[in-house]
């Protein structure tokens, strides 16, 4: 990251220590072995092959430090942990980029490292436990497939309830900017009714076109100030944009 975004790589080593070794050279690998005999878990991202030529494969170094944990973070999990990819590609098998438009974030390389560090605290605690290391693998394939579970079950799929289907859970357009409005619970549906004159709230209701247009056809009129106010005096689930 400290390649393309300073700001990023700082954020993310804040309190870290940084040892810069080459362990392709006898001194950068004395400079590794020193730090994994005083080490709890080893958090690593080469493919395995990498590691192999290193000398770093798992049989190699859970036999040297038994109680050494290793987290194994990969692009695709087993054989495919060999395949280069990137986090815009694991989002693209997992049915996550849907037009032309670069996905807003880094969803699976940040769902990724909230996998890892639930690996760390696993492998720690069942080295307290048994006394010995074990090896855990993090893939940000599944990562992106887990947070695309949702589109997986159909839930937010084009259409459907967190998809634009319901129409109080969507992004209008309003008289200077956009509202993301997400009254989906029946009384926040109510009450974003009773603002735009929509007398039938329930579910079936709210999934009807003539719902939507009414809905949107009063936020129109409101300005991103007007909405801000009526969602605190109404308890309206919504942030407008510009």
């Amino acid at each position: 990251m400290g390649l393309y975004n300073r700001t990023g790589y700082a954020a993310l080593h804040q309190g870290i220590k940084v040892v810069q070794a080459d362990l392709k050279s006898d001194k950068g690998q004395r400079q590794l072995h020193a730090l994994l005999a005083r080490t709890d878990i080893l958090m690593i991202s080469f493919r395995p092959s990498a590691l192999a030529k290193l000398g770093l494969d798992w049989k190699l170094l859970h036999k040297a430090y038994p109680t050494l944990c290793m987290v194994m973070i990969v692009g695709a999990p087993g054989l495919r942990a060999e395949e280069p990819g990137h986090d815009l590609t694991y989002l693209a098998e997992n049915g996550l980029v849907t037009g032309m438009e670069l996905p807003a974030t880094l969803y699976a390389d940040m769902g990724g490292s909230l996998m890892a560090s639930e690996a760390v605290l696993q492998a720690r605690l069942q080295q307290l436990q048994k006394g010995k290391g074990v090896r855990l693998e993090v893939a940000l394939s599944h990562a992106a497939g887990y947070l695309a579970l949702p589109r997986t079950w159909g839930l937010a799929l084009p259409g459907a309830s967190v998809g634009g289907g319901h129409a109080g859970y969507r992004v209008y357009a309003c008289k200077d900017g956009r509202v993301a409005v997400a009254a989906l619970e029946p009384h926040f549906a109510a009450a974003l009714g009773r603002q735009a004159g929509v007398s039938h709230t329930h579910v079936a209701a709210m999934f009807a076109p003539e719902t939507h247009a009414r809905i949107a056809d009063y936020l129109a009129t409101k300005t991103r100030a007007e909405l801000d106010t009526v969602a605190s005096e109404h308890d309206i689930p919504l942030h407008t944009m510009a």
